[in-house]
């Protein structure tokens, strides 16, 4: 390591004040934002994946194509994917906490709009809103709950997060499943929106911008005052360098997107699989494929762990993990697909989404190492673009297309090859992972506060 590096390190841990949030243990407040944080992230995905619960119902309402119901869920994944990168600068200026609450009265409200919706082309804006809604908020979400605990549990925190929303896609699906055969679709929409409405009351009421400054053990104030002037100094020039500075962060992105396109499929179109080839009544596909969806969020909060505790002291391994989850998800879901209907051919589906989503974890640890903490909601809203653009939003279009034409098996059968692709992005971006790590800390050691330098220089002296 150069002599630079080293008296950086040096010099922050001899600071007598600095607050080291890879050494801080989290407060219990910290733990109330994060439950009020995933709460509505759980509202976000039961709002965007009650849709796939209700495919067989408006197929037969409205007469829908595969290729248009596959629209009606990839069009929210579009709009977050085009939008969230300047709506998290956006609400990086005009304040995390109450950018929350107006992005989840939105989604809420919109998703109202989808039950009273009387046609194909009123559903899609309606989508289309709820998509505007939900934009910025994983981005931003994860970014508020990154700044009040240790940086040792990021890994950890970033995958528990993201596996919010597999946990809202199955209470959606499920819940809305039923209300749907029972109540009528619109029925489910609108139980949705209510849920989203009473969360946004109660995270008003409890969480506040003051509160969690004082919480970090901060002034109450000072700290989201001297954020946001340090945000307001850095131009779109400083930002974009900062978020691309590397070919280690591009592959994070790409890897991650890429892992999620598959997810994207399989979550969309599980209900529909088990509908036409298990001959399930939509109300009874739904609950099953929940229970899928519900692997794939505890396989994200799992693997998350398991890559934190790996690369505790060998951070490399984050790539090594990452790169173990995506061969592992293709091996399991390409011989599921291919495999007979029937017990085998579900444990080895159940095995793959366990896996195919555990590369959040890691991804998200790797973005928040190679990007200074000044960005961090940016980077954040980059890596939720990605997963979107090429994960979320063209998955269930692209199966869909491809089912129209061969059928939805072969549709699937064909999905788990991306993770090879990906495979190869998480093992292009660990070549250089050490040596891109210490650039990052000495690039940003004399811009960046002791609390945001201490774990990018920390994690960098491993490879020293």
């Amino acid at each position: 390591m150069h002599t630079h590096s080293i008296k950086t390190i040096k010099a922050i841990k001899a600071a007598p004040h600095a607050h080291d949030p890879a050494d801080a243990s989290p407060r219990t407040y910290a733990w109330v934002v994060f439950a009020l944080t995933f709460a509505l992230l759980l509202s976000d995905y039961m709002s965007r994946q009650v849709l796939n619960a209700v495919f067989p119902l408006l197929k037969a309402t409205w007469g829908l194509s595969d290729t248009r119901l596959g629209s009606l869920s990839s069009i929210v994944a579009l709009m977050v994917g085009v939008l969230t990168f300047p709506l998290s600068v956006i609400a990086d200026r005009w304040g995390r906490v109450r950018s929350i609450v107006l992005m989840a009265a939105l989604w809420s409200l919109a998703t109202l709009g989808c039950a009273a919706a009387a046609s194909y082309g009123a559903m899609l804006l309606a989508r289309a809103f709820v998509g505007l809604g939900e934009a910025a908020y994983g981005s931003v979400g994860v970014a508020l709950i990154l700044s009040i605990f240790p940086a040792r549990l990021r890994s950890t925190l970033t995958g528990a997060f993201m596996a919010g929303g597999a946990f809202g896609s199955v209470l959606g699906m499920a819940l809305g499943g039923v209300l749907a055969v029972h109540l009528g679709w619109r029925a489910a929409f609108g139980a949705m929106a209510c849920l989203g409405f009473a969360l946004v009351l109660a995270f008003r009421l409890v969480v506040t911008e003051a509160r969690i400054a004082h919480d970090r053990g901060a002034r109450p104030h000072a700290h989201a005052r001297g954020a946001a002037r340090e945000a307001g100094r850095l131009d779109l020039r400083s930002v974009f360098s900062g978020l691309f500075s590397t070919v280690s962060v591009i592959c994070a992105y790409l890897g991650s997107g890429l892992q999620l396109f598959i997810m994207g499929a399989v979550v969309a179109w599980m209900p529909s699989f088990l509908n036409r080839y298990y001959a399930l009544p939509p109300d009874r596909a739904a609950v099953a494929a929940a229970v899928f969806v519900l692997l794939g969020g505890t396989g994200m909060i799992v693997c998350g762990a398991l890559t934190d505790r790996a690369s505790r002291h060998a951070p490399e391994r984050k790539w090594t993990m990452a790169i173990a989850f995506s061969l592992l998800s293709f091996a399991l879901l390409g011989a599921g697909f291919y495999a007979s209907p029937g017990p085998l051919q579900l444990v080895l589906l159940g095995g793959g989404i366990f896996v195919v989503a555990g590369t959040s974890g890691p991804a998200g640890a790797m973005v928040a190492n190679l990007t200074p903490e000044s960005i961090h909601s940016p980077a954040f809203a980059t890596l939720t673009l990605v997963n979107n653009l090429i994960g979320l939003a063209p998955g269930p279009l692209v199966t869909g297309f491809i089912a129209d034409r061969i059928g939805l098996v072969g549709a699937l059968q064909v999905a788990p090859l991306v993770a090879l692709v990906a495979a190869f992005a998480f093992a292009l971006g660990k070549r250089r992972y050490g040596a891109v790590l210490r650039a990052v800390a000495q690039r940003h050691a004399s811009a960046m506060p002791a609390t945001s330098a201490t774990s990018t220089m920390a994690e960098a002296h491993h490879h020293a």
